[in-house]
């Protein structure tokens, strides 16, 4: 288990630098298929740009479903074999490139946030509060849109790409609706509770075949446990990477927090990585924004911000990780005294 930093871009020299100084190995960059195609030879020196500092390109994180000339694939549109099979030629270029995990999603709305909310210190934390969202938002495509179409869109799709997936040696996996709700605009969200996660990871069996684990969303959904579903999909190899960050409790209100603020004990829930067998790595995803803050190009929130959530979570990490060793709990501050003498 080992954090990881998400970018936007190439990040620039100095976040690449940033991250050898934080001690990171991995870097997640968001993009990936959609209008804009990134060929085979752009992949393979984003790659190579990236390990020119020391570093591994470990993910790349997007989605086409809320682009318009995708929903076709979303839907079950006319152009759906079409577009499915021009998504398919940049999904093998970026398995072909080297990269090893490509993490996206099937919200054509996309994330969805409403009023913010103070928090610890005075920072910000994106809030959401689904009667203030649902009075003021519009159908989106002017209608209702049918969930079961959008599942058979969803199963056409899967049993499509896996294959390819399993072709070049990337795997592939969805975020979970966020928020984690019924409906936005009329348009419903598939991925908003631990049942339509076991239906997805069965829709083809592989390993291929996975979940961008936002362990931030999934903290959101109505009647689950959040240590439960860890279990469930960790120890069935489905989680491929997760977004490790807090949050005030569940739809249909909320507000995101600082990493030790919300409601999840997230040792526990480092714990319960580690013992499902999870090797991977954890983004600190959206962050708060603090007092005169620098702008980060990554999500939400800026260097300050990031680097308490990046220190918090190597700080889990490697305490998960002593307890093993130590073969218990153990106080870190004594463990890193033994470790300088």
């Amino acid at each position: 288990m080992e954090p990881m930093v998400a970018i936007h871009g190439q990040g620039g020299d100095e976040v690449l630098q940033t991250a050898v100084q934080y001690g990171i190995k991995n870097i997640l960059v968001y993009g990936g298929p959609g209008t804009r195609h990134m060929k085979f030879q752009e992949y393979v020196t984003l790659r190579m740009r990236i390990e020119s500092f020391g570093l591994k390109l470990a993910a790349i994180e997007g989605g086409f479903s809320p682009d318009l000339n995708y929903h076709d694939v979303i839907f079950g549109g006319p152009k759906q074999d079409e577009l499915i099979e021009d998504l398919l030629i940049q999904v093998r270029d970026m398995g072909r490139a080297g990269i090893p995990i490509y993490g996206y999603n099937w919200m054509p709305n996309s994330w969805g946030r409403a009023q913010p909310t103070i928090i610890r210190g005075g920072a910000m934390g994106t809030g959401y509060q689904y009667d203030w969202e649902n009075d003021r938002r519009p159908k989106t495509f002017g209608e209702d849109m049918d969930e079961g179409t959008m599942w058979d869109a969803l199963e056409y799709w899967i049993k499509a790409v896996t294959p390819v997936a399993e072709e070049v040696g990337m795997r592939c996996g969805i975020h979970p609706e966020d928020p984690p709700v019924p409906q936005r605009g009329g348009v419903p969200g598939l991925f908003r509770n631990m049942a339509a996660f076991k239906r997805l990871v069965e829709i083809v069996d592989s390993d291929y075949n996975a979940i961008e684990f936002c362990q931030g969303t999934f903290s959101e959904m109505p009647g689950e446990d959040i240590y439960e579903m860890i279990e469930y999909f960790a120890s069935r190899n489905k989680v491929m990477y997760v977004h490790f960050r807090n949050v005030s409790g569940k739809a249909p209100a909320f507000n995101e927090e600082f990493i030790n603020t919300g409601y999840v004990n997230m040792k526990k829930a480092m714990r319960t990585y580690r013992d499902a067998g999870f090797t991977g790595n954890f983004i600190d995803d959206h962050c708060p924004l603090m007092v005169d803050d620098t702008d980060f190009p990554g999500n939400l929130g800026g260097y300050r911000s990031r680097l308490f959530a990046q220190g918090y979570i190597a700080g889990v990490i490697e305490s998960v990780k002593k307890e093993v060793e130590y073969g218990g709990p153990v106080d870190m501050s004594a463990a890193g005294k033994g470790a300088s003498s």
